[in-house]
């Protein structure tokens, strides 16, 4: 029988309750600074060291145990793989349900008996393969989730602190290039005048607007990867 993820009647609730015609609502405001962004952010976040955790159990373990295959000390080291991967993806339903909302039940249990048996298990070795495919993933979405917030706010915020430039470093404003081409020709660009930090504050505003946006649709992703790959 799947065991569900989902809380008790009595236990509180991430998701909102639904509308009238039996939909979940949806928050209304998922601006940059509201908790449901937040979530999100921290969900990517935090899959980063979960990712390589995960990633460097199951390259060992998938490793050692197809290494010694051919004795049967690999066929236990496979049995603790899939046990420790099951282990795993339940962690990320957790994680999921906290951070994003995501309801899933867990899979059936693992078969009984003796190793053979165990190493049948179709949910453990998609949780294995959930391992493998989400690394890579989650690399990309927490290199792009901190750029995209760290340019955005850098940008925004410009007009707060451009007095620095001028003040302490001696550029007459932020410096966007300054090279020098191999003929001697120096070329440099600074932004100095109202105008131009005004104009630079508003592309990091639309940065910081749409930094959400991006981060919700790479999450998609997790949140199919969880419901194909993890749950019953």
């Amino acid at each position: 029988m799947a065991i569900a993820d989902a809380p008790t009647a009595d236990a509180p609730t991430l998701c909102p309750p639904p509308d009238a015609a039996g939909r979940p609502a949806v928050p209304v405001r998922r601006g940059p600074l509201s908790s449901v962004a937040w979530r999100e952010y921290g969900y990517v976040f935090s899959s980063f060291p979960v990712a390589i955790a995960g990633f460097v159990f199951a390259v060992t373990l998938f490793s050692l145990g197809a290494g010694l295959a051919i004795t049967v000390l690999g066929l236990p080291v496979l049995v603790a793989l899939l046990a420790g991967a099951r282990l795993l993806g339940a962690g990320e339903r957790e994680r999921a349900a906290a951070r994003l909302g995501l309801r899933t039940v867990a899979p059936v249990p693992a078969p009984k008996g003796g190793v053979r048996e165990r190493l049948a298990d179709p949910a453990g070795w998609k949780a294995v393969l959930f391992q493998f495919l989400m690394f890579p993933w989650r690399i990309a979405s927490f290199v792009v989730t901190l750029t995209f917030l760290a340019a955005g706010w850098t940008v925004a915020l410009l007009p707060l602190y451009a007095w620095v430039f001028p003040t302490f470093v001696g550029w007459p404003g932020y410096r966007l290039f300054d090279w020098t081409t191999d003929a001697g020709v120096h070329h440099a660009y600074y932004l100095e005048s109202f105008w131009q930090i005004g104009a630079a504050s508003l592309v990091g505003i639309g940065l910081v607007l749409l930094t959400p946006v991006l981060v919700r649709a790479m999450n998609r992703v997790d949140r199919a990867a969880v419901r194909g790959m993890l749950a019953g």
